[in-house]
């Protein structure tokens, strides 16, 4: 009994510490991400002049069918912008819960808004249009307005396992997370593919997004914005 109470307590002084703990070096994630997101760009306007897997979305289109239509729509769905609020906003609660510090909330849910948000500009100046669903042997209707290019659903699943990855740094949920967030990723990645909402080379590139841009995400929210704020706090209660 006392060495479970002790994991538990440790547990508890941890969980959060990664996400709060300060980047070793802030500006070689902010160059890192600036190298990501341009290169990303870079390549979003030559597929968008030469959608070089467009063959590859059709056939894994055709796989839309049975039950795995079914899940492929499901997780679109899912993941879609209001029910991917709904679940941070859950996520956020849950996490504020179990660290007992309303810091570590804000740094999740900021960390997930952070990268997920911005990858809209990016699809907005690439501008690639979504796989011709006249060329689709089964397609999903109806068509998603925007362009396809990075794909937000995406973005957003990665940014939120990233998050919760450095919440749980340093514990032992840290790996079997690790694991089951890789497969989710996989997961929502497919769907998306064999919807044929997006083209393969979308999905992968908004898990180079998220993976590029989450550490100087996660620095601007925690270290520049929530660091102030704490800052402004503890000079308030000392003048007080």
């Amino acid at each position: 009994m006392t060495d479970t109470s002790d994991d538990l307590e440790l547990l508890d002084r941890r969980l959060g510490q990664g996400i709060l703990a300060p980047g070793r070096d802030p500006r070689v994630a902010l160059v890192r991400a600036a190298i990501v997101v341009g290169a990303l760009a870079v390549l979003g306007f030559l597929l968008r002049w030469q959608p070089l897997d467009g063959g590859l979305s059709r056939r894994l289109n055709g796989a839309r069918t049975g039950v795995v239509g079914s899940l492929s729509t499901t997780v679109y769905h899912l993941f879609s912008p209001a029910p991917a609020i709904a679940l941070t906003v859950l996520a956020t609660a849950l996490v504020w819960w179990w660290s007992h510090r309303l810091r570590v909330a804000a740094a999740f849910a900021g960390t997930v808004a952070v990268t997920w948000i911005p990858s809209d500009v990016l699809k907005l100046v690439v501008d690639r249009p979504r796989p011709d669903v006249h060329l689709l042997p089964h397609p999903f209707l109806p068509s998603p307005a925007d362009p396809s290019f990075p794909s937000g659903h995406t973005v957003f699943v990665t940014a939120f396992v990233l998050a919760v990855l450095l919440v749980v740094r340093g514990t032992a949920l840290h790996h079997p997370i690790a694991i089951a967030g890789s497969i989710i990723v996989v997961i929502v990645a497919l769907s998306l593919s064999v919807d044929a909402v997006h083209y393969p080379t979308d999905v992968l590139a908004s898990v180079a997004w998220s993976v590029g841009v989450a550490p100087a995400a996660r620095w601007v929210w925690v270290d520049v914005v929530l660091g102030r704020f704490a800052g402004r706090r503890t000079g308030s209660r000392r003048r007080g």
